[in-house]
């Protein structure tokens, strides 16, 4: 049953991570990758919010599933080294530190307002 809830997560996160990619990033004419910062923060706030919801079906099916196939260090990796390769130093770094400064917030932010309401 785990596996089947893990599948049905990723089924929705993997198509919505590559949608709100090409949604955002079409939006932006920058080097940055906006597209990929989005999923992840957005991940980072919903796994947040479970961890203080506690663990269970509920936390598979959205944690594992959708959060783990909606976000994606591996692209996060990819891009920031394909900046730097541009040579486009500035953006690359920024992605960086944006990019874990607001994914911890996020996941902070989710984590006390779910607290905050039980």
């Amino acid at each position: 049953m785990t596996a089947l809830l893990v599948v049905l997560g990723a089924l929705v996160g993997a198509p919505l991570r590559y949608l709100t990619d090409r949604l955002v990033q079409s939006r932006h004419d920058s080097l940055f990758p906006w597209g990929t910062f989005t999923v992840n923060i957005a991940g980072s706030l919903v796994i947040g919010a479970l961890a203080a919801a506690g663990t269970g079906p509920l936390s598979v099916l959205l944690g594992t599933g959708f959060c783990g196939a909606l976000t994606t260090y591996s692209t996060f990796g990819y891009e920031t080294v394909r900046l730097a390769q541009e040579r486009a130093y500035f953006y690359a770094m920024t992605n960086v530190l944006v990019s874990v400064v607001a994914g911890v917030g996020a996941a902070l932010l989710g984590y006390t307002v779910t607290r905050a309401l039980r």
